[in-house]
């Protein structure tokens, strides 16, 4: 990163809806994001007037960053999340969708700084931790390490998370339409419930 850029955050808009699309496939690959899901994953993250996503720009010019969160409340455990194993209830559990900084800027703090301002969003909503799906294939396993870092806690690994995605048109950058890679469903307690 250039010394001399600054990171501006703010609360994600429409407006930075085809900026984050393009980010969002360039890194976890094609088809990982649509404008349909986008939207959708979008409106998970308001609630109480707040909003939970993030954007970061470099300069207020290009997007570097941002974190997709979903309320408590505004979305369903699946086959791959065990409600039974987590330490809190299911009502109050928002979900991490996806964090993405741009390879250019990954280690920089970007990651971060938008978990804790989701955090602090997803608090003020209701919830009380919050759950996610991390890419154990990621380079170094950074993405477990990442959350790990953060005070995430490992539930339960689930091998061919991403599979059925891949093969309905989802890329994946390390498998291509036939992911095999395996997801680490851990659980973030927020600091006032640790």
């Amino acid at each position: 990163m250039n010394p001399t850029q600054r990171i501006q955050y703010r609360p994600m808009q429409a407006e930075d809806f085809t900026a984050v699309l393009q980010l969002g496939n360039l890194v976890h690959g094609d088809g990982y994001l649509t404008p349909e899901s986008l939207q959708q994953y979008f409106e998970r993250g308001l609630a109480r007037e707040l909003n939970a996503s993030f954007v970061a720009y470099t300069d207020g010019v290009q997007l570097v960053g941002f974190r997709l969160a979903f309320a408590a409340g505004q979305w369903q455990p699946d086959p791959w999340c065990s409600p039974e194993l987590w330490p809190v209830s299911p009502e109050k559990v928002a979900y991490f969708k996806c964090n993405t900084v741009s390879p250019a800027q990954q280690g920089a703090g970007i990651g971060g700084h938008l978990l804790q301002l989701s955090i602090a969003a997803l608090q003020q909503q209701g919830a009380v931790a919050g759950l996610a799906h991390l890419w154990q294939q990621s380079p170094g396993n950074a993405a477990v390490k990442y959350f790990s870092r953060h005070g995430g806690v490992l539930i339960k690994e689930h091998p061919d998370k991403w599979r059925a995605e891949s093969l309905a048109g989802y890329a994946c950058v390390r498998c291509g339409f036939d992911c095999h890679c395996s997801a680490a469903e851990m659980i973030l307690l927020f600091p006032a419930h640790r």
